[in-house]
């Protein structure tokens, strides 16, 4: 297995384990997609974590030695795949977030930038879109998502010289939300992921969707899905809850329902 699933405490985790950088191959990405679908299905995870099992590499991309006698409708069929893989997370009511420690190229960076949440180790390593160096261009949403992340004109740069950043400027572009201590930052990322898997599941899901969703529509749109979900969220077990403890004056004790 290329990818390890487990869950800790409503996190579930998917980590990344194809030695020796990540870079994956046609099997690798269908079990990110089985991870992200189990993420979606299985109502004891409530936030997942995307992880590397080798601090030095988050993931590299694509193994081009599978790929270097493709012929274009198996290339098509990879990339295909491929971009399943990614949305998929897009498309999941729940939050994910990728803990990035080591070098984030290509495919890599776009897997994270499908999720909710990017968080950075400090370190050496590097982070960029670096395809254009084969002659090709991102073809995991890369081309997409980037330029919605940070400014048109510093993602196009980054897209057509292959340039990578470091963790500080990719926090400074707004690629990664922080950058942590590298001696804490495993414990600090599953703190945060165990402070948002004890809150209200669906909640944070429809959140995420109402989000992804409307921006994609006019605003009249966006609100009408914000609305859909509001009323929704308001006959789970969670509002129950919610109101109850805020009229109790204690804290909720959410269950995800």
């Amino acid at each position: 297995m290329a990818i390890d699933f487990s869950i800790d405490n409503g996190v579930g985790v998917i980590t990344f384990n194809r030695p020796p950088a990540n870079a994956y191959d046609a099997q690798m990405l269908a079990e990110l997609t089985a991870a992200v679908h189990r993420v979606a299905e299985d109502p004891a995870v409530r936030v997942a974590l995307v992880r590397s099992a080798n601090p030095k590499f988050f993931c590299t991309g694509a193994d081009i030695g599978t790929l270097q006698n493709s012929s274009r409708a198996q290339f098509a069929n990879f990339l295909t795949i491929a971009q399943e893989a990614v949305d998929a997370i897009g498309r999941t009511p729940k939050l994910f977030i990728a803990a990035i420690s080591g070098h984030c190229i290509g495919g890599g960076l776009e897997i994270a930038l499908g999720c909710d949440f990017r968080w950075a180790a400090a370190g050496k390593y590097r982070l960029g879109l670096a395809e254009v160096n084969l002659g090709l261009s991102p073809g995991m949403g890369g081309t997409q998502r980037l330029p919605r992340l940070i400014p048109k004109s510093r993602a196009l740069h980054m897209m057509v010289t292959g340039d990578a950043v470091g963790p500080d400027e990719a926090l400074a572009l707004g690629i990664v939300d922080r950058v942590l201590p590298a001696e804490s930052f495993e414990a600090d990322v599953m703190a945060y992921a165990h402070k948002l898997a004890a809150g209200p599941t669906m909640a944070q899901g429809y959140i995420k969707l109402s989000v992804n969703n409307g921006l994609e529509t006019s605003l009249a749109q966006g609100l009408t899905i914000e609305r859909a979900h509001q009323s929704q969220l308001f006959a789970s077990d969670d509002v129950a809850e919610g109101l109850k403890a805020f009229l109790e004056k204690r804290p909720a004790n959410f269950t995800g329902k």
